[in-house]
């Protein structure tokens, strides 16, 4: 069992919401058209839905890397609409991207390093948290990212983003180009972060696996909210089958 300690929490209370969210990467043209998200402390949240309806864009924006044009954030009831990326990791927001979510030339260590240089006091402590979690890093800690696999990739990249002890973790498709067994490792490691009492957001492109963990899921369509409820309904609403899942869900 592991021997791990995270933020506090009071399950259940409202952590994140975002409302109506306009949203897009160049002028006049709108990615997300007035979707709405919002996840429990200690929740586990899946978006799903095809390419290109906004999943990636609506974990951006709630990271403050796409503009907000129409709408509104907020973290534990307070305003972050449009807050630079740095302050929300200093409020309690990771974000691991779907790639380049590693430094190649740098040691695990040394990523882990990068993952609390805003408070580098907490680096000892946070290490033996995040090595207690995925042990791997700990053996291996000298190693350089870049000789990793994908797999190992994407334990580093969440563990860099666990280091300033976050309450919310935002993933974006965790599981993009692994193979299914190192996809299921991937699985497993998101919902021990979630038991630890870090509250998870992921987008993810294998839904049926997805729906299979989370608590509650949304499905994106067009940049806006096409279905909405716990991850079993979905994963049986006969019209979700139909339009988004298909025969991964057979």
């Amino acid at each position: 069992m592991m021997n791990v300690e995270s933020t506090a929490v009071e399950k259940g209370k409202r952590l994140v919401e975002a409302k109506n969210l306009v949203a897009g990467y160049l002028p006049g043209i709108n990615i997300l058209n007035g979707c709405n998200l919002y996840a429990d402390q200690g929740e586990l949240v899946g978006i799903i839905g095809p390419n290109g309806a906004g999943k990636s864009t609506l974990l951006k924006a709630l990271f403050g890397l796409v503009n907000i044009r129409e709408g509104s954030v907020t973290l534990q009831g307070e305003e972050i609409t449009n807050m630079r990326a740095d302050e929300l990791v200093g409020r309690g927001i990771g974000f691991v991207p779907q790639s380049n979510n590693v430094f190649p030339s740098l040691t695990i260590e040394e990523n882990l390093q990068m993952g609390a240089f805003q408070s580098p006091s907490l680096f000892a402590e946070r290490f033996d948290f995040v090595t207690d979690l995925f042990p791997t890093l700990g053996t291996r800690r000298k190693q350089r990212a870049g000789s990793l696999s994908g797999g190992e990739r994407q334990m580093v990249a969440m563990g860099r983003a666990l280091m300033m002890n976050p309450s919310v973790l935002l993933l974006d498709e965790p599981s993009a180009g692994l193979s299914p067994a190192l996809q299921d490792g991937v699985f497993v490691r998101v919902r021990e972060i979630n038991k630890i009492g870090v509250t998870v957001i992921m987008v993810e492109q294998n839904a049926r696996r997805c729906l299979q963990i989370v608590d509650r899921g949304y499905v994106l369509d067009q940049g806006t909210n096409a279905y909405e409820g716990t991850g079993k309904s979905l994963s049986t609403d006969p019209k979700v089958i139909e339009l988004y899942l298909g025969t991964l869900a057979k």
